[in-house]
């Protein structure tokens, strides 16, 4: 892979448009091996309308995977103020976090992964874009230790045991809301039931609703019940042969069966005209 590195600044940019920074993760390990970030300003035209600024966001390649939210806020918070960070497994778009409490969370893979770095201001992706290899970013310092090895462990598993005061707050809280709002629901309900309930003869009484609330007058059983007696009606005051056309088709269905009967019996006339032959004996 060639590079392209500017003698001014020692900036070191290899084909894509990446530009290499260095990674360091403590400022004792002064003769440790670097680890190096491919950073580039995120431009991509399908995500314009996401919460990704095209002018803002640092796009980050090869995060190591004790690098978290906060560290790479305070390695990169050297260029400029910053608005948020966002890690994923790969490059796309945002992947939705499902997490439906802060006390159980999902276990996050170990692994190499790409980082978004929203900045305040569109000249702190130019800065960081011009910042010189030779100089490297510090992960872990005396104002900001990263805990590796045993320590991280121990912080990680206090970090996982529950407060168990806390959840039950949480629990309780939870639960008087879903009360709550079960309470309302039954109660707008029964006021429905009462604007839809109908007197001796039918009738409903019809009252003005919330404001940009369709009013129903009429139950489902009501007018079930309005359509079985129009159909009732119709049935008792239903004419017959009532269209002009009814009329002709019954006319030509009488005439037919007319001649079907006359056809009928001059067939039985003849059968009898021929049995009434003279026999003298």
């Amino acid at each position: 892979m060639k590079m392209a590195l500017s003698e001014d600044q020692h900036v070191c940019v290899i084909p894509g448009g990446f530009t290499v920074l260095s990674l360091r993760f403590s400022e004792d390990d002064a003769h440790a091996a670097l680890h190096q970030l491919c950073v580039k300003e995120h431009r991509v035209r399908s995500e314009s309308n996401t919460n990704r600024p095209l002018d803002r966001t640092l796009f980050v390649l090869n995060v190591p995977p004790y690098c978290s939210e906060s560290v790479i806020t305070d390695a990169f918070s050297r260029f400029g103020p910053i608005q948020s960070v966002e890690l994923n497994e790969k490059p796309g778009a945002c992947e939705s976090s499902s997490e439906a409490s802060n006390y159980f969370t999902a276990k996050r893979r170990q692994c190499f992964r790409v980082a978004y770095i929203i900045f305040k201001h569109p000249s702190s992706v130019k800065a960081a874009k011009c910042h010189p290899m030779n100089v490297p970013l510090i992960v872990s310092t005396a104002d900001r230790p990263v805990k590796t090895g045993i320590r991280k462990w121990i912080q990680q598993y206090s970090d996982s045991l529950i407060n168990a005061v806390s959840l039950q707050q949480d629990v309780d809280q939870f639960m008087n809301d879903y009360d709550r709002c079960k309470e309302e629901e039954a109660e707008r309900r029964r006021e429905e039931a009462e604007q839809q309930q109908e007197d001796e003869e039918g009738w409903v009484k019809v009252t003005k609703g919330k404001r940009g609330v369709k009013a129903r007058p009429h139950s489902e059983a009501a007018n079930e019940r309005t359509l079985q007696k129009e159909e009732e009606k119709k049935e008792r005051k239903e004419l017959q042969n009532f269209y002009s056309w009814q009329h002709r088709n019954s006319q030509k269905e009488h005439i037919a069966e007319l001649r079907k009967k006359f056809e009928e019996d001059k067939q039985r006339i003849a059968v009898l005209r021929a049995q009434r032959k003279f026999r003298p004996y």
